[in-house]
């Protein structure tokens, strides 16, 4: 799955085209490297993202194409 659209799925990022802009912006890490919005995401990948001064660390746990608020939770984990 493409990254803008894993980030607006697991609500980590509101909306698809802020997703994009912070991947343009180099704000979006996966696996420790500078990420584009097109980059493939899977299982067990580290995302790290930074807003501001804080910066967010998340694990991929699963991937699907929709998820409701309630089981967007279960699609990372904080690390």
């Amino acid at each position: 799955m493409r990254l803008d659209k894993f980030l607006k799925v697991s609500r980590l990022i509101k909306r698809r085209t802020v997703a994009n802009e912070a991947c343009d912006a180099g704000r979006v890490l996966v696996n420790g490297k500078v990420a584009k919005a097109s980059q493939n995401v899977k299982c067990g990948d580290i995302l790290e993202i930074q807003f501001g001064n804080k910066s967010v660390k998340a694990e991929i746990l699963d991937v699907k194409d929709t998820a409701k608020k309630d089981e967007a939770k279960e699609l990372f984990k904080y690390l």
